[in-house]
This record gives structure tokens, sequence and C-alpha cells, in this order.
């Protein structure tokens, strides 16, 4: 058997996804500051912040700085994936990570790689590909259309609370 590290996404993962769905409203090249993008949902400025910043290293998004500074989106939501913004928050590590503990066990051996042999190892890299080719088929604009058919007043109504009309 193998060993599970941590199969749970951080909170910064959501913030992440509805913060880059609400810049998909804001028109090309303006940009809306930290303050106001916490303020939505009620977060705390300084760990918005920091997911903010992985995104900007990831490219998802970019940051300018000045009274008229803030975040906007780094590129356009039909090239932005899901997976994009889960690996810039959570890094490109496998969610589980095989420690090989049937080397340890009963008739283990030293010169086998049980992180192919193992049939959990491979169940659960079968599993993360399926979640990750998942992911990384769903856009930003994909997700932004599929609000926009259930609220279609979703897009205006962010902006106002974005103050960026």
């Amino acid at each position: 058997m193998c060993n599970i590290q941590n199969m749970r996404m951080s909170e910064g993962v959501e913030w992440a996804l509805h913060t880059c769905l609400n810049l998909a409203w804001v028109e090309e090249g303006q940009a809306v500051p930290t303050s106001r993008l916490a303020e939505v949902y009620g977060l705390p400025v300084a760990y918005l912040n920091k997911q903010l910043q992985a995104l900007v290293r990831a490219g998802v998004l970019r940051s300018t700085t000045g009274p008229r500074g803030g975040f906007r989106l780094g590129r356009d939501p039909r090239n932005i994936t899901l997976l994009d913004i889960v690996v810039a928050i959570e890094g490109p590590e496998d969610a589980f990570r095989c420690q090989e503990i049937l080397r340890s066990g009963p008739g283990g051996r030293a010169d086998v790689d049980y992180r192919k042999t193992c049939v959990i190892s491979r169940s659960m890299r079968q599993a993360e590909l399926a979640w990750r080719t998942e992911l990384a088929a769903q856009t930003l604009a994909d997700v932004r259309a599929a609000v926009e058919r259930r609220e279609p007043s979703a897009p205006e109504a962010t902006r106002v609370r974005l103050g960026v009309l």
C-alpha cells in the first residue's frame, strides 16, 4: 500500500477561482485593487493578495502598481483553465505520493519500483490524471458562460460590486 499525504485543497483555491471569474467580467486592461476583490466575499486582504501574487507568477493574472493599480486577467479567459488556477495556488506536485511502503512489507523487495507496480499507486495516479484532465478541459470562459446562463445579471452586478463600471 501507499501513503496519502494530503488530498485536500486549500481555501485559497476557491478564493482564486471566484476572483478570476470576477475579473473575467471586468473590461480588458482595467485593474481592480486587492481590497475591492477581497471585499466582495469578506476575505482577508493580505491572504487574498498572497493568492493573487501566485496567480501573477503563473501568468494567470497581471498586476499593476500605482493609484489605478490592481489585478486583471493575464490572458484571455478561453486560455485559462481551472487546472492553471489550481496549480498556481497548490503547486504542481501530485496530490498522492506513493511512499513505497510495500518495500518494507512482507515479501517486499529493494529492486522493485513500487510507484509503478503497486496497484494502489497506479489507481491513485489514474484517478488524479482524470481529475487533472477534467480541470484542464474547463476554461474560465466556460465557467463564465455557465454562470451567465444561470444568472444573466452576474456580470453587471459584479462590475457594480467592484466599482468598475
